[in-house]
């Protein structure tokens, strides 16, 4: 991650100088957490600078923010150009922008309808979000002791800052631990997902992922590979899976912005497969990049490129 703090970030609407972005110590966000975010990805190929599948983030920003009953102040057709704009104005080719909606400085308490809505949108240059030689050799993992929220908690579908304090719990586990991550179980036992990242299984080359009633958050990465197995003629199932189908699986990877398509080569120290990047998971991520790099045609319509 290198911060640029000689850039601009995108705040209520102006591009302010990046060490002028403050808010105040006593708003609302800081004590309860009241937050929603996206984590969004631009590419550099051929073609030009693209963000991949911009309007569907910010979709579900603006989905996060209704579970939260926050109504942003700015119109989605207002956030995408100000993403476009900001990464722009930076002048990045490639990077990683962060929209985030908060709470604000107004009142202290539960109650956080008297406090105003502020909108950022910052955007970095940002590599492999575990390294980039995981790509290809894959990453340890263990199962988590901490559980993703059951849903009647706290909305597992939103993208909001407080439920990353679960994924915090489970991050710090598996780096104390001797693992490069951590998978959840759900409040039934099952699988669930990563800190930061959805999970997908293959066995018998049959691809699995959990569904959405395994408490996860519906990631868009999770979407597009889903998407893109099915144009490739492999068999996907949303399904429930139990914790020791992680054990006997061929192949297992993560998918997620930051963490792009990126194989597991182990969970509980027990080698998956070849204990290396499997031959379906491989198609897979050279597929996804040859769309993100204008190899070839974007044919699902995900690359929105800048002017």
């Amino acid at each position: 991650m290198a911060w640029d703090e000689s850039g601009k970030i995108w705040f209520n609407g102006e591009l302010v100088d990046w060490n002028d972005a403050k808010m105040h110590v006593l708003s609302h966000v800081v004590h309860y957490g009241s937050s929603v975010f996206e984590g969004i990805r631009c590419y550099r190929n051929k073609n030009g600078s693209a963000v991949f599948r911009l309007e569907e983030h910010v979709e579900r920003l603006f989905d996060s923010g209704k579970i939260y009953r926050m109504e942003i102040p700015f119109s989605k057709e207002e956030i995408c150009k100000a993403i476009l704009d900001t990464i722009e104005t930076n002048k990045l080719e490639e990077c990683y922008i962060r929209p985030v909606v908060f709470r604000g400085y107004g009142e202290l308490g539960v109650n956080p309808l008297k406090n105003p809505l502020e909108v950022v949108i910052a955007a970095w240059e940002w590599g492999s979000y575990l390294g980039q030689e995981a790509l290809e050799l894959g990453v340890d993992v263990g199962v988590s002791t901490w559980r993703r929220m059951a849903p009647d908690t706290l909305p597992n579908m939103a993208k909001a800052g407080a439920n990353y304090m679960n994924s915090q719990l489970v991050k710090m586990e598996a780096l104390e631990n001797g693992y490069d991550e951590g998978i959840m179980l759900d409040y039934q036992g099952m699988v669930s997902e990563g800190s930061g990242e959805n999970i997908f299984i293959i066995k018998d080359d049959i691809i699995y992922t959990p569904s959405m009633s395994s408490s996860l958050l519906k990631g868009i990465t999770r979407d597009s590979i889903i998407k893109l197995a099915k144009s490739m003629d492999l068999d996907v199932r949303e399904e429930q899976i139990p914790r020791e189908m992680l054990y006997m699986a061929d192949e297992i990877f993560f998918t997620g912005t930051a963490a792009e398509v990126t194989p597991i080569r182990s969970v509980d120290k027990i080698t998956i497969g070849n204990g290396k990047r499997g031959i379906i998971t491989e198609k897979l991520q050279k597929n996804f990049f040859k769309i993100l790099k204008g190899e070839v045609k974007d044919e699902f319509g995900w690359l929105t490129y800048l002017e």
